[in-house]
């Protein structure tokens, strides 16, 4: 028997879903780990739908417009499914599309970014007698 939460309808095994709220759809499309980080980024401005700034509870329909800006990039993508488990990264694959231009922008600021990224020095740990022998004339002249 199932039993309803907060005067949900029990779900009923293989009923098509309708009407899911934005952050379970996040959530189960695997744009954020958890159904609070979609809340907080929903919540803060993150998340447009339709480019309007929305709250958790709105309701996803197919064929709806959202923008997500997670981190430093943006995903533009058009509800396809709706689902509100969390499955398999290759089915939320299944729920929505990501626009051309949109994974034309992420891809070329991925690649801005590992271009402008500096190289890491090689860390030795403690210098070695040669590099001591060198940062004692550096600081004390040569005598």
């Amino acid at each position: 028997m199932n039993i309803a939460r907060d005067g949900e309808r029990p779900a009923v095994a293989n009923e098509p879903v309708n009407r899911v709220r934005l952050d379970k759809w996040l959530w189960a499309a695997r744009f954020f780990k958890t159904r609070a980080l979609a809340t907080e980024a929903i919540t803060g401005g993150k998340v447009h739908a339709g480019g309007q700034r929305c709250k958790p509870s709105h309701a996803v329909r197919p064929g709806e417009t959202l923008q997500i800006q997670r981190g430093p990039d943006e995903y533009v993508i058009t509800v396809t499914a709706l689902n509100d488990r969390r499955g398999p990264a290759s089915v939320a694959a299944l729920l929505y599309e990501e626009t051309a231009e949109s994974r034309q922008r992420r891809e070329a600021l991925r690649e801005r970014r590992r271009l402008e990224r500096s190289p890491v020095p090689q860390s030795t740990g403690r210098p070695t007698k040669q590099d001591r022998r060198r940062i004692v004339r550096f600081t004390h002249g040569d005598d």
